[in-house]
């Protein structure tokens, strides 16, 4: 009987609290057995993984650091020590493979992927494809990176457009779409609230991508013929402060709640209390983007249609005009007409809800989405054993 194949799971922080995603996948797998590698660990009860291997600072040697960085001009993952640290954890975990959490950590390991004897492969999520111009060079390591690995994983296909005009052959390319457990988010069927008590919800990190201001502005819009709407956006991050003041400027009060970041099951019951998901999101001068918001996958699972913008892997997710719908970003008043469109007939509204949920579990169920990863690695595997022989 043959061993179960091993793969490494690289992810510099495990977790954030808003990579749930990740954590789904690292132990969503079937087929492979797997173990995180990771400089630190965070929100450990929040997502619970017995095998992490943490990556210690290798033992300083400043005469060999010296030799190799200014003598033999090695990366700094070289002359840091990094390369060996990684090399013996994988040696000692016999394992056959790495994935490599996000774009950005792909490149840093760039030296490490060249020379260690077994394929690496690097997933894109969304943010980690801009080109980081405050570092000389990275683009053309992100570049070297994208034609160097054996497969380039993209939460979305405008990702995979996006990593092809960057330089990523199209046969390296895969859609790898992270999947959604449907048990936790069951679809719940709803009625339209009585004197139009509408309640949008927005569960996202606070960020400027995600639009929040925009959505702001179209929400008092909104309310201005629907006074009984309530928005809520869940989340947290660094523009909470900026906003409430936005909120309050718009004359908002407590129609507009921050509840901050909610576990999730009461990020569930959120959804399940609500009757749309807002997510307007824009794309920002880096080129920074959304892959495929997870929350809004959630809330579509749980019955929730959508309205948001033709943004990134958005319309991947949303069918225009069946499971939501879709307007131009950074437009308050294209939004606000959405919003009004979409509350205007129950009846419409329900069937886009009940759309919403059946698409999600047609596209995104999170088993199938796993087995197709599985696939990926073992194809990968197979195709190092093929140039072997």
């Amino acid at each position: 009987m043959s061993e179960t194949p091993v793969v490494a799971s690289y992810c510099t922080t495990f977790l954030k609290r808003e990579m749930a995603h990740i954590y789904r996948q690292v132990t969503g797998l079937r087929t492979f057995q797997t173990f995180v590698m990771a400089k630190s660990r965070l929100n450990a009860e929040r997502y619970p993984f017995d095998d992490v291997e943490l990556v210690g600072k290798p033992t300083k040697n400043f005469l060999r650091r010296f030799y190799l960085k200014y003598i033999l001009r090695r990366e700094a993952v070289v002359y840091r020590g990094e390369f060996q640290v990684l090399n013996g954890i994988l040696r000692r975990r016999r394992a056959q493979l790495m994935h490599i959490y996000f774009g950005h950590t792909g490149v840093h390991l760039l030296p490490f992927i060249k020379a260690w004897d077994k394929p690496c492969i690097v997933s894109f999520h969304g943010a980690d494809i801009t080109i980081r111009e405050h570092q000389p060079g990275y683009a053309a390591m992100l570049r070297e990176m994208l034609q160097t690995v054996p497969l380039v994983l993209a939460r979305s296909q405008s990702l995979k457009d996006q990593l092809v005009q960057l330089g990523c052959p199209p046969e390296r390319l895969a859609l790898n779409r992270t999947g959604v457990p449907l048990e936790q988010f069951p679809f719940v069927r709803r009625i339209p609230p009585s004197e139009g008590r509408w309640q949008l919800v927005q569960a996202c990190r606070l960020i400027p991508k995600k639009g929040l201001i925009t959505a702001l502005r179209a929400f008092a819009m909104f309310r201005e013929d629907h006074p009984n709407a309530t928005f809520v956006i869940a989340g947290d991050g660094p523009m909470l402060a900026e906003l409430k003041d936005c909120a309050a400027k718009l004359g908002l009060g407590k129609s507009v709640r921050f509840p901050g970041f909610l576990s999730q099951a009461k990020l569930y019951q959120l959804y399940v209390a609500s009757h749309i998901f807002f997510h307007p999101s824009e794309l920002m001068a880096d080129a920074n983007q959304e892959g495929i918001p997870n929350s809004m996958l959630e809330g579509m699972s749980s019955g929730l249609p959508v309205v948001a913008t033709l943004h990134g892997g958005i319309p991947e997710a949303v069918e225009n005009g069946l499971t939501g719908l879709l307007v131009p970003e950074k437009d308050p008043p294209a939004l606000c007409a959405a919003l009004r469109r979409m509350t205007e007939s129950g009846e419409e509204w329900a069937k886009m809800g009940q759309m919403a949920s059946e698409h999600i579990t047609a596209n995104f169920e999170q088993r199938a989405q796993i087995q197709r990863l599985e696939t990926q690695y073992q194809w990968v595997l197979d195709a190092g054993r093929v140039r072997a022989a």
